[in-house]
């Protein structure tokens, strides 16, 4: 296999594409999920639910966006892209760290990936 290839901006640029938005896909999941389980269990802060299903709705839209940079080969959607995947990165440490390792382990893959194929993924 030969990792120019693998690393060229063309092919990290087409991963990014695909990992943002699947990314992407994935929040809004998790905001679906969060939005259905008040109704078949009790909620004892609802201030923060609420808060957390708004930011999660503004990740989800921001990756997308970042994802659409990608395809009009802009650079609007770069650094968003690596900032959100860093967090992912620190998120996935301490799920890591507190022996959560069914999330945590493929959540730092995936950031690690996005991450390599976003920063590699635009040249001017």
């Amino acid at each position: 296999m030969d990792m120019r290839r693998v690393l060229s901006t063309e092919k990290s640029r087409i991963r990014a594409i695909l990992l943002l938005k699947f990314e992407s896909l994935i929040i809004f999941a998790i905001v679906l999920y969060l939005l259905i389980a008040p109704f078949v269990s009790d909620v004892s802060a609802p201030a923060a639910l609420s808060a957390e299903i708004i930011f999660a709705i503004v990740a989800s839209v921001g990756l997308w966006f970042s994802a659409v940079g990608f395809e009009k080969k802009r650079s609007f959607g770069r650094a968003p892209a690596v900032l959100a995947n860093l967090i992912a990165l620190g998120v996935s440490y301490y799920m890591i760290s507190g022996n959560f390792l069914l999330i945590g382990i493929p959540l730092a893959l995936l950031a690690v990936i996005t991450l390599i194929s976003a920063a590699l993924g635009y040249s001017e």
